[in-house]
């Protein structure tokens, strides 16, 4: 395809509308940046609708843009830089279409569910955390979009492959955990007050459950703590309140896993 260079051509106002989640509605579309995130949507085997990159990034990957199965779209340095959202993007920019993305059912076996949560990078390390613990599903109420492009680079990919059901408000996650508490789920919810909860470590993590995490500044709201069936706490030195909610979600989504490989055969 012949080189596009000007700042004028229309692909960069209908590229940067998808920075925004009304433009991503309208159009269907998600903006990935970098090489890492392309090199995802080949591992996963999604297909993209349109792959920018550089003359200089075309030239690096001579086996990345053979295995695309879209024509590639060379763009100038400066066109590149209109489009993307980091301040040094590193020559290559893609659409995906969000119908490509799987779907969450709503009855996975191991759930997380976040409440409120606002900040872009926590929810990206938690989407990854989550897909390295075996989530089935990942439920949000409301927060933070987990297809806008610092997510989904947080993620490292993660966002692409692990199902999400996002509801708007509060009450759509409060009806969700109702259905799953009625299916037999546990719901988990963390506390901070350790005479009111019991060592994450003491849990049955192994049975259908739903850990329930909240928003990082307020944590969760009394409506869906009410629907807790259990409450866990990470017991940690005094020096500290409380912890990143990020952080404190790694050992709890990864006791499942270990559980589970303590009951395996030879575990």
């Amino acid at each position: 395809m012949e080189l596009i260079t000007s700042r004028r051509n229309p692909l960069v106002g209908r590229l940067r509308a998808l920075h925004q989640a009304k433009g991503r509605r309208e159009q269907g579309l998600l903006l990935l940046e970098g090489t890492h995130l392309l090199q995802e949507v080949v591992r996963l085997g999604l297909s993209p609708e349109r792959v920018l990159a550089t003359p200089a990034w075309m030239e690096r990957h001579p086996e990345l843009l053979a295995s695309l199965g879209v024509p590639l779209q060379p763009v100038g340095d400066e066109l590149l830089a209109a489009v993307a959202t980091t301040d040094s993007p590193d020559g290559v920019v893609l659409t995906l279409p969000s119908a490509n993305l799987p779907a969450a059912s709503g009855r996975g076996a191991w759930v997380l569910a976040l409440d409120q949560l606002q900040d872009p990078g926590n929810l990206g390390t938690l989407l990854r955390t989550a897909l390295a613990a075996g989530v089935d599903e990942l439920w949000l109420g409301g927060g933070a979009d987990p297809w806008q492009p610092k997510v989904l680079r947080a993620s490292a990919g993660a966002a692409l492959a692990l199902p999400i059901r996002r509801e708007a408000e509060r009450q759509g996650l409060l009806h969700q955990l109702e259905q799953a508490r009625q299916a037999g789920h546990q719901v988990v919810a963390t506390l901070v007050d350790s005479s009111r909860s019991i060592p994450y470590w003491d849990l049955d993590w192994t049975c259908p459950t739903v850990l329930l995490l909240g928003n990082e500044g307020s944590g969760l709201h009394p409506s869906l703590a009410a629907l807790a069936t259990h409450s866990v706490t990470i017991p940690h030195s005094a020096a500290v309140e409380s912890l990143n909610v990020a952080v404190a979600a790694a050992p709890l989504l990864l006791e499942r896993w270990r559980q589970q490989q303590r009951s395996a055969p030879g575990g």
